[in-house]
């Protein structure tokens, strides 16, 4: 995701639609779906892994939903979200 879309609104509100999109799909491959929710959960759950890192939790699932979104868009591009 380009710095200009992940400074815009409208970039993240795409994130969203496309990461949700994205887990609730049968097409999806479930290893595919824990890539990004293995991740977020234990961040999420066990914060105190980094603790000397800066960034608050919605942060890096945000970052975490963008790399997730542009990477299911470059393996199933017949779900690409809407851009």
């Amino acid at each position: 995701m380009k710095l200009k879309k992940l400074l815009s609104l409208k970039g993240w509100s795409t994130v969203l639609r496309g990461t949700w999109k994205y887990l609730i799909s049968p097409r999806v491959a479930i290893g595919d779906k824990l890539l990004f929710t293995i991740p977020a959960l234990l961040y999420w759950v066990l914060p105190d892994v980094m603790p000397f890192m800066p960034v608050d939790d919605i942060g890096v699932s945000m970052l975490l939903m963008a790399w997730f979104v542009s990477r299911m868009d470059r393996k199933y591009p017949s779900l690409r979200s809407g851009r």
